[in-house]
């Protein structure tokens, strides 16, 4: 598989059990637990195991996230070791929630909002490894 032409997404609403400050703020721990469900499948297609996050090298929280909000999570691999791959990632908001309007009420964005952007290493174990 030609890993620098495979990405994975995940687009998904932030519900109010998100939230975890006032406001119906998201927790920015949120976006990295998506991170880490991006860069599983990425681990899977490429070596037929989830592996382990090892680390993240850089980490920024660019936006607000808020209940209501969808939210397109996206990673590739950059390169790749013996048993190490480096990742990005980004998370945009494609939805904003309207709470100011009403309860229910969101709009579809023109232009998706970058809410935060990283890059990390997992590791899949030589022992693991099964392509």
């Amino acid at each position: 598989m030609n890993m620098e032409k495979y990405e994975s997404v995940i687009r998904l609403r932030m519900g109010s059990h998100d939230a975890h400050y006032g406001g119906n703020l998201v927790d920015g721990a949120k976006m990295l637990a998506l991170f880490g469900d991006v860069a599983t499948e990425l681990l899977i297609a490429l070596d037929g195991d989830e592996g382990l996050f090892l680390r993240y090298d850089e980490v920024e929280f660019k936006a607000p996230v808020y209940a209501g909000d969808y939210i397109e999570a996206r990673g590739r691999i950059i390169s790749r070791g013996n048993t190490s791959r480096k990742m990005e990632f980004t998370a945009y908001k494609i939805i904003a929630a309207r709470p100011d309007i009403s309860p229910s009420a969101a709009d579809l964005l023109e232009e998706p909002v970058l809410v935060t952007r990283a890059k990390g290493v997992c590791v899949t174990p030589e022992k693991f490894k099964r392509k």
